[in-house]
């Protein structure tokens, strides 16, 4: 097949989890012999005419189409109003290429694409991947609130009303879809995944002092100051590390012996590091997709407790963590201690079905045989 996959950037030239997502699929459909057309761009030091993070036979699949994301300043709608001229710009060189079989397009990124289609132009199917329509989801503040109420809504239901088929990652993000309009059979359900060398063999062994990790940007639907209630309330005379990974400021951080702060970790063999000699991930988070960090956690041989939001459900359950409530601080308190009061032999356990279920079901060679299978069956449709 041929796809075009337009995207706001490509892990780890652009970072965040969408990013990180779209590194992938280019690289597993290439791998699998499907030519990609990838339509990004660099906010990193890397030379991303090299894309020197793909092998050479990958490499022999992809053709890279890279732009300059607009800045537009910090007005408020900045973002959007980037992501459209950003989507412009696309557009503007798609049209010279020869047509892909499918088009498959993250975020605002294939907006143009996307009207232009509205619009009469044919063109192929357009598959949209928003993600986890955080939009949509209970909102951290009254700014938040306002911010999605209006600037984000009108945006992502035109994409949504207007692309061909949507991603969802399942669990809760289906649903939020359909509320949108969306017929069932315009939804391609398909899980994130993970790549092969980040699944350890076994869970490091579980001995003493509890060890939990955070991990995520510093924003507020991560669930900080919920974490930060609950563990100051937790005596001082309990013992426990919990180590924090992100760009969290010194002035926001819980000052307390048993809190360890790594900053932000680029390098992969440092974070596997660090994840495979902690016990539990922690993601208190108030609204999320289907979070890269769980799923890496989880394949370094840990645990997790999770909040219900997004497809969450879909790796923590009742074996693998704790699922808890969204914004449940007591829920959350509970479960740490759960982790701490818990024997060994018990916490293994835990450990070791997380590490089943993602060695089963998410590595990215199963979940990009089930995107290509769903690809094609759309592309067979004779309206295709």
């Amino acid at each position: 097949m041929h796809i075009a996959l337009i995207t706001d950037g490509i892990h780890p030239y652009v970072m965040g989890g969408m990013q990180r997502h779209s590194f992938y699929l280019a690289k597993y459909l290439a791998a699998a012999g499907h030519r990609v057309d990838l339509y990004h761009h660099n906010t990193s030091k890397y030379d991303i005419s090299q894309l020197e993070f793909f092998t050479a036979a990958e490499k022999a699949n992809i053709r890279s189409f890279v732009f300059t994301f607009p800045n537009l300043g910090t007005t408020p709608g900045h973002y959007i109003r980037e992501s459209y001229d950003f989507s412009k710009q696309i557009w503007s060189m798609f049209e010279k290429q020869s047509m892909p079989d499918f088009i498959y397009v993250k975020g605002f990124a294939g907006w143009e694409l996307i009207n232009q289609k509205k619009g009469g132009k044919k063109l192929p199917p357009i598959g949209l991947n928003m993600h986890g329509y955080e939009m949509f989801q209970p909102a951290p503040s009254w700014k938040e609130r306002l911010k999605y109420a209006l600037l984000l809504r009108a945006p992502v239901r035109f994409n949504v009303a207007h692309a061909d088929y949507l991603f969802s990652y399942g669990g809760k993000i289906t649903p939020i879809i359909e509320s949108l309009g969306v017929a069932r059979k315009r939804i391609l359900e398909i899980p994130t995944g993970i790549a092969a060398n980040w699944i350890a063999d076994q869970p490091t062994s579980t001995f003493g002092i509890r060890k939990f990790v955070f991990v995520g940007r510093y924003e507020r639907r991560k669930g900080l100051p919920e974490l930060y209630r609950v563990l100051k309330k937790i005596s001082a005379v309990v013992p426990f590390e919990f180590h924090f990974i992100g760009d969290i400021p010194s002035k926001d951080r819980w000052n307390d012996k048993r809190a360890k702060y790594h900053g932000k970790i680029t390098d992969t063999n440092d974070l596997q590091k660090l994840l495979r000699s902690a016990d539990c991930l922690v993601c208190p988070s108030l609204a999320e997709g289907m979070p890269n960090v769980i799923m890496e956690a989880m394949a370094s041989g840990l645990t997790a407790i999770a909040t219900d939001t997004g497809a969450t459900s879909l790796m923590v359950n009742n074996e693998t963590g704790w699922l808890i409530p969204v914004g449940d601080q007591n829920a959350l308190q509970q479960a740490i201690k759960a982790v701490i009061d818990a024997s060994d032999p018990q916490l293994v356990a835990k450990k070791t079905a997380a590490l089943k279920l993602v060695r089963e079901n998410f590595t990215w060679e199963k979940i990009i045989q089930q995107t290509i299978e769903k690809i094609e069956a759309v592309c067979r449709e004779p309206n295709g």
